[in-house]
């Protein structure tokens, strides 16, 4: 159980001083630097779900950020007391649920409280009835609030255009399309849930033999 607690502990720090640091030192929808030709640090916010999706309005952001903690709080009940316990000394099972849980935590976080703890982010237009995706300079921590609590937009930073691509004309419905593989824009959070979820998968017999 503490090799678990330690490593969601680390990955939610990563997480959010990674999104801290790139909220407060860039433009929202900028470029803040090249790593490699197909991996790249941007800055957008997302007020939704991982990898940009987002549901609902204000409404709906409200309820997927308790959703997310009733979540959140049923991982911990079902690992620590519940169904799950018993798995918890094998490390097939362990390991992957610590960063499916960091994962949760890390965007939770922002939606729930980065309104209140910034100056400035993602807003709701109440004329035009969808997200303000930019605004002026560069945030500050400074607890000014731009959103009530469970306002806040996800952090992202993580863009991988590995290729471009283009579907010949000749190809029915789909021709002509043209775009970037890997085109959504996520977080250290988004990755650990998928990376977590991945290795469940792959290890299911042994995560919970």
């Amino acid at each position: 159980m503490k090799k678990f607690a330690i490593i969601a502990i680390i990955i939610v720090i990563i997480d959010q001083v990674s999104k801290i640091y790139i909220k407060t030192h860039f433009g929202i929808n900028s470029e803040a630097f090249d790593i490699f030709d197909w991996f790249k640090i941007v800055f957008v916010e997302n007020p939704g779900m991982a990898y940009g999706m987002n549901w609902g309005g204000p409404l709906g952001k409200s309820l997927l950020a308790i959703l997310r903690w009733v979540m959140c709080g049923a991982i911990v009940w079902a690992v620590t007391i519940g169904p799950w316990k018993k798995y918890m000394k094998n490390n097939y099972f362990a390991i992957p649920m610590s960063f499916i849980l960091a994962g949760a935590l890390g965007n939770v976080i922002d939606s729930t409280f980065y309104g209140i703890m910034f100056d400035s982010g993602t807003t709701w237009n109440t004329e035009l009835l969808q997200w303000n995706r930019w605004y002026a300079g560069v945030s500050q921590l400074n607890f000014e609030g731009y959103a009530p609590l469970f306002q806040g937009c996800v952090v992202d930073m993580l863009y991988f255009p590995l290729f471009s691509y283009y579907i010949p004309d000749a190809i029915p419905i789909i021709g002509g399309t043209e775009g970037v593989f890997f085109s959504p824009v996520f977080n250290v959070a988004d990755s650990a849930i998928s990376v977590g979820g991945a290795l469940l998968l792959i290890f299911q017999k042994k995560a919970f033999h």
